[in-house]
């Protein structure tokens, strides 16, 4: 008997190419993630559009994949000079809390990209200062607050125990229990 697999039906909408206004949502760190130039540690930024997807009333959101950098070449660092209308002072460039960047609001330039196969992409072509305009966050779980999804394979983090076989304590502990009970018995 055949067993068939076959690529899911997308019902993904991307957001529309254009100038938008955005709020920072989310950063998350990707860790050491290998990008075909060699492994370096990335990070995303979220942002919420104030353009809303006309199939479910939602805004629609957007990311960008960086490397976490703060070097003069790096995109990160060109894209949050813009944003933030300024150059980093010597001492953000020490160290800078991506995680102020949550609740900041910014207008994202969206572009799309059609694959070989039709298939349309949203990808970041510019963040720029919002220019004194506002833009709260609406109904959006941060990628660390969420729950695994369905099937997620435990990181080595998750799976990692300080106890070897510590699953099998709970079937010893009740029998060492005994074990001291009638030791305590016999030793009186």
């Amino acid at each position: 008997m055949a067993i068939l697999t076959r690529e899911p039906e997308s019902k993904f909408t991307p957001a529309p190419e254009g100038l938008f206004l955005a709020v920072a949502c989310d950063v998350v760190d990707l860790g050491m993630v290998d990008d075909g130039f060699g492994t370096k540690h990335k990070v995303e930024i979220w942002w919420q559009l104030d353009e809303r997807n006309p199939e479910t009333g939602t805004r629609f959101t957007v990311r960008k994949r960086y490397t976490n950098s703060l070097h003069e070449k790096a995109s990160l660092r060109k894209d949050l000079e813009m944003w933030r209308g300024r150059k980093f002072t010597p001492e953000e460039l020490r160290g800078f809390d991506l995680e102020k960047l949550i609740n900041v609001p910014c207008q994202v330039q969206t572009v799309h990209k059609v694959t070989d196969d039709g298939k349309t992409f949203c990808n970041i072509g510019a963040v720029i200062t919002a220019r004194g305009q506002k833009l709260t966050i609406e109904a959006f779980t941060r990628h660390k607050d969420r729950e695994p999804a369905a099937g997620h394979a435990p990181t080595q983090e998750e799976e990692d125990d300080d106890i070897p076989f510590a699953w099998v304590l709970p079937f010893l502990l009740p029998a060492a229990g005994v074990a001291h009970i009638l030791m305590q018995t016999v030793s009186t």
